[in-house]
């Protein structure tokens, strides 16, 4: 199974912490999570107007460690095991996994880090991730291409469906994904 992740995280250095991440998989189900034990102090202004401007209950004060379903949407909200045993549950429905995910340098570095290293994540995940940057490569696209237009996913006013909120720009990359693979980059 395909699964297209992406993750938002408090900046590029060694010290960086998730703020949010999400998975879409190719049979329509899809996992959502933010972590409530980011670094708040590592968030410059523009992750705060970027990224956390764009999460679902970080902003709150009143959110409530949890798990829930939004019809094929699966939410997670609290710290890091909380949202890994989250996350490990709805992994277990796959029995193989391929990760794709955009520029995936920080994203997989910050997903195995989640497990507490690259030999412990769940066996059924390839341990090699694929990006969508080398996919536009092969299929001789600019890997500067704008992801949002490509995709012709529409972005909305929700919090949700805005660039750099993990769960919208998984979409956008799933459907860049598919559209590469149809060969209907240059219609």
């Amino acid at each position: 199974m395909n699964l297209y992740y992406d993750s938002e995280f408090t900046g590029l250095h060694q010290a960086s912490t998730l703020i949010s991440l999400a998975f879409v998989a190719d049979d329509g189900r899809a996992f959502y999570a933010e972590f409530s034990d980011y670094n708040r102090e590592q968030c410059d202004d523009w992750i705060q107007e970027n990224v956390l401007n764009h999460t679902r209950w970080l902003q709150t004060t009143d959110a409530k460690t949890g798990q829930w379903k939004e019809g094929s949407l699966t939410c997670s909200h609290g710290n890091s095991e909380h949202n890994r045993q989250a996350l490990t549950t709805w992994l277990a429905r796959y029995q193989q996994i391929d990760i794709w995910a955009d520029c995936l340098a920080w994203d997989w570095v910050l997903f195995c880090q989640l497990f507490g290293g690259a030999f412990q994540i769940p066996k059924q995940i390839f341990y090699m991730p694929f990006d969508l940057v080398t996919l536009f490569k092969a299929h001789n696209q600019n890997p500067d291409t704008n992801r949002i237009d490509f995709s012709r996913l529409p972005q909305k006013t929700s919090c949700s469906e805005q660039r750099h909120n993990a769960l919208y720009d998984a979409k956008v990359l799933q459907a860049c994904y598919h559209r590469l693979m149809s060969g209907a980059e240059d219609k």
